[in-house]
């Protein structure tokens, strides 16, 4: 019995003793590492890893404010930027105020509050977004302006084309075609700073030729919210004011371009008078093949959209960017990267707009007749 009784005792204590150890290993505060499951999560990013170890980097989640996505334009940079953030592993959360002011600021901060790690944003009004921008320095978050400048606010950077040259370039070409006679300049939203640059550079080219006394601007008007429909009003107004007697105009963007050539075609001129716009729209490169509008500028805004993409994925991790240019915004200069901007027309519009996919030949020449 005594035998027997030592026999149990002994395995008893041998079980107790493997339990012990077993509880040791597992409560993970021996000091022991652990082997690694092949199976086990990725960790997020939470300093040094140490020698040989291997650490997810945390998605970064951007967060695009944008103006509208009403226009053909926008919705392509939507997608182009959501495409290039999500190739650099980020996320992206997008979200629309279609003109709204204070639609625009409400889903800024929605953004902020849910942790975005970096803003861009496309401001409707360049004043009325500097909110945005104290809302999110307050919260330790940057903010990119994405195309328009944000006005008198502290922009950690600024990605755009250089907009100013886009009204020479608009400039240059209608002036090649009409050295002298009666303009009509036919602007954007006077809300966006990106119709004062375009203005701008429609007028260093425009005004040693007035002050000539060769050029004459019968009509200078803004256009509000860009819509082609103000712009069917804009130029059915000058047009009255004038008799119909107009030689060349020029819209600050293709869709009020396309509400000029609607007026124009109301009094038999469309295709007679030269129209410049810009953003290489489809709607305004089947024009130009048709004959109704002269030129428009092509911004390859594939180019902008994965800069634009590329830094913010920069600046969240927290980066520094290159940035070769300073633009004032009224407050200070804020670093900026412009691209450049293109002259389309009829003649090199296959080798730019076309050759570089942003919109199909068959699209593009659907309304032409083959000879």
């Amino acid at each position: 019995m005594k035998q027997g009784f030592g026999f149990v005792n002994m395995i008893a204590l041998l079980l107790v003793l493997a339990c012990v150890v077993s509880a040791c290993e597992g409560s993970g505060e021996s000091g022991f590492e652990q082997p690694s499951s092949s199976n086990a999560a990725p960790a997020t990013q939470s300093g040094d890893p140490g020698e040989g170890g291997t650490t997810a980097v945390r998605k970064i989640k951007v967060g695009f404010s944008m103006d509208t996505l009403l226009e053909e334009r926008w919705q392509k940079d939507r997608d182009l930027f959501r495409a290039a953030a999500e190739a650099l592993g980020a996320e992206v959360i997008v979200k629309a105020a279609n003109g709204d002011d204070a639609k625009q600021i409400s889903q800024a901060e929605t953004m902020i509050s849910e942790g975005v790690d970096i803003l861009v944003v496309v401001p409707h009004n360049a004043e009325a977004t500097a909110a945005i921008i104290n809302k999110a320095h307050s919260s330790g978050i940057k903010v990119i302006a994405y195309d328009r400048l944000i006005k008198n606010a502290d922009v950690d950077l600024y990605v755009s084309f250089d907009n100013e040259k886009v009204g020479e370039l608009q400039a240059k070409a209608i002036t090649a075609l009409v050295p002298k006679g009666k303009y009509v300049y036919n602007g954007g939203a006077e809300t966006d700073n990106n119709a004062h640059l375009f203005k701008k550079g429609v007028f260093n080219v425009l005004q040693p030729l007035i002050d000539r006394g060769d050029i004459t601007v019968v009509y200078d008007q803004w256009t509000k919210d860009w819509t082609p429909a103000n712009a069917l009003g804009n130029m059915r107004d000058a047009l009255h004011a004038n008799g119909d007697r107009i030689d060349a105009v020029i819209s600050a963007n293709d869709a009020t371009a396309g509400g000029v050539i609607q007026a124009l075609g109301e009094r038999g001129l469309a295709g007679r008078i030269p129209v410049a716009g810009q953003d290489a729209d489809l709607a305004g490169a089947q024009r130009i093949v048709e004959g109704t509008q002269t030129m428009t500028v092509y911004k390859p805004i594939k180019a902008l959209a994965e800069k634009a993409a590329e830094l913010a994925v920069k600046l969240a991790q927290g980066e520094s960017v290159d940035a070769d240019r300073k633009l004032n915004n009224g407050k200070i200069e804020v670093p900026s990267v412009l691209l450049e901007p293109i002259a389309v027309n009829k003649s090199n519009i296959d080798e730019t707009i076309i050759a570089d996919g942003f919109h199909s030949r068959a699209d593009v020449y659907k309304n032409v007749k083959k000879k």
